[in-house]
């Protein structure tokens, strides 16, 4: 993903904003009636200095003396336009704010989706806490810009607009006077506009990686208080912080000195008018409400001058989250989904409705007990198939490194269960990623009933292959939500026959509320025996034709072996199932072992089998029974 940081953070401010408005299309709809009205509503600003030129020459200073009812109704209209002109500018926030919205929802969808789409590899290539900031922090600031800086960028541009018109109506000389004095701003933006954004670049990846800190730091809670490492983690924390508060401070301290060069340059403009137009009207050139409305004009020009300074704030720190976001979003996905992508989130309508109906609730749904639960379960019992599965010269090297599987040929008859052992790093957790194609070969293929796996739509190879991991992941709900949690809403009734049927009932009612105990935030208020427990029971649901298991006995106590035992023989009954075995008695209890030695399958067949060739499993068995003496 570095490389496409690299890029994206070359892209220019322009060339930014236009990706990043091509990424979120709903933020420029009906924009050009929404410039429009901003245009309008700029426009009635106008009305007060000509007002005050009109009242002042043809009212106050009128030859006949001061006309009252002249200046009254002039104040009159002015009002009435103002009172107009106010309307149609809470019209231009209320269509800027919805379209802004609407946009970036669409971009945290598409953000979210493409994260998702990432193989766990690219995934972990990056900090996990980088990369939640990109769809919420990142898009954040985007957010602020649109939404206040992009509306203040819009009225100011055709305030800037209208007055320099209006100012060169009124006198050429003295507007070409204000252009001059802002000159040298003109001339030095470019240049302070890239070292702004260079350094709000810096701030974005300072924040990823302060939320990277922290959100590491609560979820390890448990490991740093059990090694007394607290100081050590706030140290580092501080670090962070201290990082992302230099960084922010220097991104600060340009875009201050900025500010004051405007103030600055304002204040010479101001004062240059004054000079100048008292002598143009002492020389009779212009009258004195036409200096007047002048003034008011400069009041009007150099307001958005100085606002310029906080909309280049906001502007670059919304390039910077941009650039970030457009760096994930052109991260390519290295597992692709020939059928499409599976996952559809609804997007708000400009009108406020929901583009489409509020997705269910992946947990047990009670409207659904009225579905034949005996039936379903019937066809879970014997209604999946079991796959085949082959292995035609696999080779596998991970991103910079070497090969780590060398040509591996495998085949795996339907029904059968495996157990894939070896030495720690010998290749077995990668030949069962390649199997869930958590991640695709560099060669060969790895076939499912004939089908090689890159050609089988994602929705459907879910369906098909199960992998359940060694730690179970528990999302923060109930044990029954956490069962049913998979693309089918299931009723509570057919988790209940599958708890039975895996023979979870026992332990199930000594939980406090049964099916409805909550598991806490990734589980933390179950064992990892007992989290592995509800892994094996959503495996079960999923009613899947492969099953990918990586063993997770070693570190329970005995009772909970047993039911975790008892519970895999039920699952893996009339499946194909492959086992990342850790402990040799899974492979004496497998139909099939599959020895991996540095990256080679050296050794297939039965456990009987494989000890009388006295080989390297024999060694493997010999050493470990010696062990578990």
């Amino acid at each position: 993903m570095s490389s496409q940081i690299s890029a994206a953070s070359e892209l220019g401010v322009v060339a930014t904003v236009r990706r990043g408005l091509q990424l979120s299309p709903a933020m420029t709809e009906g924009l050009r009636v929404t410039l429009l009205l901003a245009l309008v509503a700029t426009a009635g600003r106008v009305v007060v200095p000509v007002v005050v030129q009109q009242a002042t020459d043809h009212g106050i200073l009128a030859p006949g003396g001061p006309d009252v009812t002249r200046v009254a109704w002039l104040c009159l209209a002015g009002l009435g336009v103002l009172v107009v002109t106010g309307r149609v500018s809470a019209v231009v926030n209320v269509r800027l704010y919805r379209a802004s919205e609407t946009g970036l929802a669409q971009l945290r969808v598409r953000t979210f989706r493409h994260v998702h789409d990432l193989s766990t590899l690219t995934q972990s290539a990056e900090k996990r806490g980088s990369l939640v900031s990109r769809v919420t922090s990142d898009v954040d600031t985007i957010s602020m810009f649109v939404q206040r800086g992009g509306l203040m960028l819009i009225l100011n541009a055709g305030q800037l607009l209208l007055a320099s018109v209006a100012m060169f109506v009124y006198s050429w000389r003295l507007g070409l006077l204000v252009w001059l004095c802002y000159l040298p701003m003109v001339l030095l933006a470019p240049r302070a506009q890239r070292a702004v954004s260079a350094a709000y670049g810096a701030v974005r990846v300072k924040v990823g990686a302060m939320l990277s800190a922290v959100s590491e730091s609560v979820v390890g809670a448990e490991t740093i208080r059990a090694y007394g490492a607290a100081d050590r983690t706030q140290e580092r924390i501080d670090r962070s912080v201290r990082a992302h508060l230099h960084q922010a401070v220097r991104a600060q301290t340009l875009v201050a000195l900025a500010f004051s060069t405007g103030v600055v340059l304002s204040a010479v403009a101001l004062a240059a008018v004054v000079v100048a137009g008292t002598y143009l009207g002492v020389r009779g050139e212009i009258s004195v409400g036409t200096l007047l409305a002048f003034l008011f004009l400069v009041q009007m020009f150099t307001g958005p001058v100085q606002n310029a300074t906080e909309v280049l704030n906001e502007l670059q720190n919304a390039v910077a989250g941009w650039r970030r976001v457009i760096a994930v979003l052109e991260t390519p996905v290295d597992v692709t989904d020939p059928g499409g992508s599976p996952l559809s989130l609804s997007l708000p309508l400009p009108d406020g409705r929901d583009a489409s109906p509020a997705a269910p609730d992946p947990g047990i749904d009670p409207a659904a007990d009225h579905r034949a639960d005996a039936r379903r379960a019937d066809a879970r019992r014997g209604g999946h198939r079991a796959a085949r599965v082959e292995f035609q010269g696999v080779r596998y090297a991970y991103p910079g490194g070497p090969e780590v599987l060398h040509g591996v040929d495998l085949e795996i008859e339907p029904g059968t269960q495996v157990a894939v052992v070896g030495q720690t790093g010998s290749g077995k957790t990668t030949l069962a990623k390649l199997l869930a194609r958590l991640m695709d070969p560099t060669a060969g293929r790895v076939l499912l009933d004939g089908t090689d796996l890159r050609d089988l739509p994602l929705a459907r190879l879910r369906e098909r292959v199960v992998l359940v991991p060694q730690e179970g992941f528990l999302f923060d709900t109930t044990i029954g939500a956490n069962l049913a949690y998979g693309p089918v809403t299931l009723s509570p009734g057919e988790v209940r026959a599958a708890v039975a049927d895996l023979g979870l009932d026992g332990w199930i009612a000594t939980l406090p509320a049964g099916l409805d105990t909550p598991v806490g935030q990734r589980g933390e208020s179950l064992s990892a025996g007992e989290r592995q427990l509800v892994a094996l029971g959503r495996a079960y649901l999923a009613d899947a034709d492969l099953l990918i298991l990586d063993e997770a006995t070693s570190a329970v106590d005995p009772a909970t072996e047993t039911r975790i035992n008892r519970a895999l023989d039920r699952l893996t009954r009339g499946r194909t199932s492959v086992t990342v075995a850790h402990r040799l008695s899974t492979a004496e209890a497998a139909d099939l072992v599959v020895v991996v030695d540095e990256g080679h399958v050296v050794e297939v067949g039965g456990h009987h089998e494989l000890l009388d060739a006295r080989g390297t499993y024999a060694r493997m068995y010999g050493s470990w029974v010696a062990q578990t003496r």
